[in-house]
């Protein structure tokens, strides 16, 4: 494989993460995944991390050249994703991605993820800059899920997942759970590690059988299981802060 490195610390030019949600192809966190695994590259040649993107230069994902969208309306859209579709964009790679199931006829991507067996509210878009907004930790946004388990769980559980698990090597932050039956809960998370939910719950002695979300932010899930809407522009101001 051969790399490509600009090392110009000058004014001129965008490091290659930010260049992604410059043009609104994807956040930053997903754009390193993309240079890690090679299927970024620029003027043919794959870069390494820090990178600058000069002015001439052709930027290709998977061999497709991404382009800035200067002047076009942006895309705002929610999905009821159900059980088996993979919040990706690699369509060479998955045949079950989202991008596909969507089948939407422009560019856009998920804004964070929802796991193939997880299920409900997702966000697409092609709008890099609100993917940094909603998935930046520390602005505390909310997401609400509704979890069911594979036996029945006390209040013990109740606490300890209110006030903080340990998984991935650390402890996951204080969040708000409520039951609903005696295997079933809700919770509000402000926090977005990797399978956080199912390794909580595993690191409890429980299985999850089925996971949901219902809610982003002030963004409520109100489509049928595989069916998708387009944001009203009050839903992007807000989920903007505006």
């Amino acid at each position: 494989m051969r790399y490509f490195c600009t090392m110009n610390e000058g004014s001129e030019g965008t490091r290659i993460n930010k260049y992604f949600t410059q043009v609104g192809y994807c956040s930053r966190r997903a754009a390193d995944k993309l240079i890690e695994d090679g299927a970024v590259k620029i003027n043919g040649l794959v870069p390494l991390p820090g990178t600058k993107v000069m002015p001439d230069d052709v930027v290709t994902v998977h061999g497709i050249e991404v382009k800035n969208n200067d002047g076009a309306t942006s895309v705002y859209i929610a999905l009821n994703k159900p059980v088996g579709i993979v919040c990706t964009t690699d369509t060479k790679r998955e045949k079950d991605n989202i991008i596909d199931f969507i089948k939407y006829p422009t560019r856009i991507f998920p804004v964070g993820r929802l796991d193939k067996m997880s299920e409900g509210l997702i966000l697409l878009t092609d709008d890099g800059s609100i993917v940094n907004h909603i998935l930046r930790e520390r602005n505390g946004h909310e997401k609400e899920y509704i979890v069911t388990l594979n036996r029945p769980f006390d209040e013990e559980f109740i606490e300890t997942m209110s006030t903080g698990v340990s998984i991935l090597d650390t402890f996951t932050r204080p969040c708000r759970v409520t039951r609903m039956a005696s295997n079933q809960f809700k919770i509000v998370l402000v926090q977005g590690l990797n399978r956080q939910i199912r390794r909580m719950c595993e690191a409890l002695g429980h299985r999850v059988i089925r996971l949901k979300r219902i809610r982003i932010m002030s963004l409520e899930l109100d489509t049928a299981p595989g069916k998708w809407r387009p944001l009203t522009e009050k839903e992007v101001r807000k989920l903007r802060g505006n």
